[in-house]
């Protein structure tokens, strides 16, 4: 019980820092590997791509001293920040506010009852009083007392029809054309990659597939507790409002071991949580790689680091600068950030 206790605190941790902080203010292919220029196209010629290529040459070459063998080439990366944006809110939290709306007219209590009265009511700083407590309610409503095939459904659902507050395009369309690039590229070269994230398990498998050739057998994240069951005469797989695991800092090497069983090869992290895989990835024999994607486009997308509330990069910028690890300048290093940008 302590241990279930520690996980929803620490996954309320992950998500409910931004949440509360901005309510307040807001008011693979065996075929030859085409070469590097042809593969990374949106990345301008610079100190993370030259890294990127070399590494990936150093370690897939028969002959180099750094060769591994392709069962090896494990490749983890973060989703949240790291993969498409995070900003104002991370996209889950913003899908469960819409589902409370949604879901509201079945709840007519929930016009009474907070934190579900403020999300209805729009009101930002009664929302914000509620805390993390208040968060993991919201989040219990929305994604658990229903089968594994209902939530699927309305992520599904979500993703078609929503759009992102500030670039009015369906969220799934602000994944990152370089980061996708580098999947593509780290797959040709045989890596099998991974996504290992904060984020609940199960949100985002309706969506990796088509969005970054992630397959959902290969999607790690947080987890509420699921359990076989007969409704109606029919099996069913029930999703629990206990948080099962949290998939976030010291969570995420602990994971990579328990689903992948091998430590990767490069990780790809943007922001504190993601230290300790990146930190697990080093440390291993041999040539490995680390990168962080640092946010400095705010033209483009959102410039943000030490002192943000959604994907605070601090201790992890440190960690990068003292052990040589590649720092992405989104600005300056992608030559565009969106599909949708015009040129």
């Amino acid at each position: 019980m302590k241990q279930t206790t520690e996980a929803r605190q620490g996954w309320a941790a992950w998500l409910a820092t931004a949440f509360i902080a901005l309510l307040l203010t807001a008011c693979a292919s065996p075929h030859k590997a085409p070469p590097a220029q042809a593969a990374l196209p949106s990345w301008n010629d610079g100190p993370s791509r030259t890294a990127i290529v070399e590494f990936v040459r150093a370690v897939t070459q028969p002959g180099s001293p750094d060769f591994v063998a392709n069962e090896d080439r494990i490749a983890v990366f973060d989703n949240d920040g790291t993969l498409w944006s995070e900003q104002p809110l991370y996209f889950e939290m913003l899908f469960a506010l819409d589902r409370v709306k949604e879901m509201a007219p079945a709840h007519p209590e929930w016009a009474k009852r907070q934190p579900f009265k403020a999300v209805i009511d729009g009101d930002k700083a009664a929302l914000a009083k509620t805390g993390q407590q208040g968060l993991l309610t919201i989040m219990g409503a929305t994604h658990t007392g229903m089968t594994v095939d209902d939530f699927t459904q309305s992520v599904t659902q979500w993703t078609a029809t929503a759009r992102h507050p500030r670039f009015n395009q369906p969220f799934t369309s602000l994944t990152f054309v370089p980061m996708r690039e580098l999947l593509d590229y780290l797959r040709a070269h045989d890596f099998k990659t991974y996504i290992v994230s904060g984020g609940e398990t199960e949100f985002m498998r309706p969506w990796t597939q088509a969005a970054y050739g992630v397959p959902p057998e290969q999607v790690i994240g947080s987890g509420f507790t699921t359990t076989f069951e007969m409704r109606g005469g029919k099996p069913v797989l029930w999703r629990q409002d206990k948080l099962e695991f949290n998939n976030d800092g010291p969570g995420k090497p602990v994971a990579i071991q328990r689903y992948i069983g091998r430590r990767p090869l490069l990780a790809f992290g943007n922001s504190d949580g993601d230290l300790q895989m990146l930190q697990w990835t080093t440390a291993g024999e041999g040539k490995r790689f680390a990168g962080i994607v640092h946010h400095t486009d705010a033209q483009r997308e959102w410039a943000y680091d030490r002192n943000s509330s959604v994907g605070k990069l601090d201790r992890a910028l440190d960690e990068a600068q003292r052990s040589g690890w590649t720092v992405v300048d989104m600005k300056t290093e992608w030559k565009r950030i969106f599909a949708f940008e015009k040129p």
